[in-house]
């Protein structure tokens, strides 16, 4: 069913993982879907996997419509132009999903905080956190224009256990903290906010890490438990569509967890249950 159809959303940092998988569900549903990122076809960030083009173009042979646009989320002014194309094109944008996150190409580093370069802190603030509030800042004023619209903030989050790494803990508890915030400023607006945490994801680069593949990876003892980025795709999916989705605003669920609410699987049929550290 075409549940979102008549929806237009922006999902950023959508060239591959998780942005690539909710854009390609929500495109799925019917949604309008403006993909954003760096990578573009010739042009991927350090050669990876994945470009908006690529996301656009799986989401149109599903008989979907998506519009790629090129956009540093760390550049103001990138930002803004994607938001003044949206207001042009489409003059409305109801659904924000606000994943764009920087830190990619550093993984999780060991050691004390005190041990690791202060450098962590512009990849997982400047080009993760930062990015995000950015595009709520531009975006918001176009959502408040119809109510109804929903803003989602993927992070990571395990009922507050820490994770092991600080910069990293620090940033993604501080996107649920932002969800939260913008909810109470939004919540006469009748726009819900909400963080969502998916599990241990098979990305294009989890697999290209292992030496795997969507073939092979039930192969490889440590990818046995992981979840495609289409879960929490359908996760974010189903809360966009959800008509009640207000009563939830302001707070944070794991993929999981919204799985076995609006009985959802991952693509190989699987129930994965929710992720703990």
């Amino acid at each position: 069913m075409k549940s979102l159809s008549g929806k237009v959303a922006l999902v950023t940092g959508a060239s591959r993982g998780a942005g690539r998988g909710i854009a390609i569900e929500l495109g799925k549903a019917g949604a309008a879907v403006y993909v954003t990122g760096r990578s573009t076809k010739g042009d991927a960030t350090n050669d990876w996997p994945g470009t908006i083009d690529d996301t656009v173009s799986e989401i149109e042979a599903a008989g979907g419509k998506a519009v790629a646009v090129r956009c540093d989320h760390t550049i103001d002014a990138e930002t803004e132009a994607v938001i003044n194309q949206i207001r042009e094109e489409q003059g409305k944008l109801d659904i924000l999903v606000n994943n764009v996150w920087g830190a990619h190409d550093i993984g999780v580093e060991p050691g004390a905080f005190w041990e690791l370069p202060l450098a962590l802190w512009d990849k997982m603030f400047t080009a993760g956190v930062r990015a995000q509030l950015a595009t709520n800042h531009y975006a918001i004023p176009l959502l408040r224009e119809n109510r109804g619209g929903v803003i989602f903030h993927t992070t990571f989050w395990d009922e507050g256990r820490y994770t092991g790494q600080f910069y990293y803990d620090l940033a993604k508890n501080a996107l649920v903290r932002m969800a939260y915030g913008v909810s109470e400023e939004l919540n006469e607006d009748g726009i819900a906010v909400l963080a969502v945490s998916p599990g241990f994801m098979r990305t294009e680069l989890v697999l290209k890490h292992f030496g795997a593949d969507e073939e092979n990876w039930k192969e490889f003892e440590d990818l046995k438990q992981t979840e495609s980025p289409r879960y929490i795709g359908r996760a974010i999916t189903a809360l966009a569509g959800d008509p009640d989705v207000m009563e939830k605003s302001g707070q944070v669920f794991k993929a999981g967890d919204l799985a076995k609410e609006y009985g959802f699987t991952d693509i190989d049929g699987r129930y994965v249950a929710p992720f703990t550290v």
